[in-house]
């Protein structure tokens, strides 16, 4: 299986079976570095379903005009990946923010999450619909299940999602928060790729078997919380590596987050220069000695697995 992050400029390196390319676009002197271009097509990582754009804008914890404000300014700066969730609160904001950018819909990925208290059929299609409607949209790009369900069979949480699919009112699926061994039934219960699994991913917080098992079965590791809800910036080792490219130790985390295949950032920002700040991370690439630094921030043996994937 093929798995790739694709951009327009060829700046490829051979990883083991995984190819990379990384597009950059230069900004005005106010901006923090360089950022995602609104007429330029997103960074993605490629899976056996859709094309997923590398840099996603995270809206946990932000609610009405505060989360519209800020999804405006993420689609302005150049995101086009947004994500949200029925257990956010914020669906309303995220649509509204949607429909009022110039950006096209059909340009914007986004992705919602059915909450596992939803998680029996007829809730699954029931509460799926609600939030197209609360969204504002025909269709939406990446349904998950947030979490396991204790009460409810997998199949049948699958099996309402796969149906929406074939109504055409989702493109596709994944879910959120499930270890490997729930990762691989899921592939096994749906009839549709499971195309990603959101989950905890940062510095001090390591997927070292969930990042093995998606490199080798070409399932997207969407990292939430990239940024250890605010204990990276400011981490010594991550300022001192960004120095030499006058990065921050926050630009530093995301690096090192999406130059791993197949690994999706969604960080999420309120203030304006922040989410600037977080895309302006394509235009360096960290070394393997740097990249290993990082991952020594967490533990265990991030060197010995980076080899074992063709990291290096």
């Amino acid at each position: 299986m093929f798995l790739a992050v694709q951009g327009p400029l060829e700046l490829a390196a051979g990883l083991g079976h995984v190819a990379i390319t990384r597009e950059f676009k230069p900004t005005g002197d106010d901006s923090p570095g360089m950022v995602l271009g609104p007429d330029e097509s997103a960074v993605t990582v490629s899976t056996d379903g859709p094309e997923i754009p590398t840099l996603g804008f995270g809206t946990a914890r932000m609610t009405g005009g505060d989360c519209k404000r800020a999804v405006e300014t993420a689609l302005e700066v150049g995101y086009r990946h947004i994500d949200t969730a029925q257990m956010y609160d914020n669906e309303a904001a995220v649509g509204e923010a949607i429909a009022d950018s110039d950006v096209d819909r059909d340009d914007v990925f986004v992705c919602t999450k059915v909450h596992p208290d939803n998680a029996t059929r007829e809730n699954v299609l029931a509460s799926t619909r609600a939030s197209l409607e609360r969204l504002g949209v025909a269709t939406v790009d990446l349904l998950l299940l947030h979490a396991p369900s204790d009460r409810v069979p997998l199949e049948e949480t699958l099996g309402a999602m796969n149906d929406l699919q074939s109504e055409d009112v989702v493109d596709h699926i994944g879910v959120s928060n499930f270890g490997v061994d729930d990762l691989e039934r899921a592939r096994n219960l749906s009839e549709t790729p499971i195309v990603t699994n959101q989950v905890k991913y940062h510095p001090y917080h390591h997927q070292d078997d969930l990042l093995e098992y998606c490199t080798d079965e070409s399932v997207c590791l969407t990292a939430h919380t990239p940024l250890a809800e605010g204990a990276v910036p400011g981490d010594d080792r991550l300022e001192e590596i960004g120095k030499a490219y006058g990065k921050s130790a926050a630009q530093v985390a995301l690096r090192w987050l999406v130059q791993q295949p197949p690994v999706v950032a969604i960080p999420k920002a309120s203030r304006p220069k922040h989410a600037e700040a977080n895309a302006a991370i394509f235009e360096f690439e960290l070394t393997d000695e740097e990249m290993d630094a990082v991952g020594d921030l967490g533990g265990g043996h991030w060197s010995q697995l980076a080899a074992r994937l063709g990291l290096r």
